[in-house]
């Protein structure tokens, strides 16, 4: 998927750990996860707009386009 989620780069940025991260937005560290690994296949608005309240970021910050690569098609 040419969405990629840099989850990792602001807990590490904020010193903060999935499960303190999962804690203040409200959802299950399973759910993060999926979300931190690239698995999910949609996020919620109000779970986007949680994640940046808690990590102080902007969306752009957490996820960004990447081209997928034209010689494997």
């Amino acid at each position: 998927m040419p969405i990629a989620v840099d989850i990792d780069v602001m807990l590490a940025r904020r010193k903060m750990s999935v499960g303190e991260l999962a804690d203040r937005v409200g959802i299950t560290p399973a759910n993060l996860a999926v979300l931190k690994n690239g698995r999910a296949k949609a996020v919620r608005f109000a779970t986007l707009a949680a994640l940046c309240e808690a990590l102080q970021c902007q969306p752009g910050d957490l996820l960004r386009w990447e081209a997928e690569d034209a010689a494997g098609g």
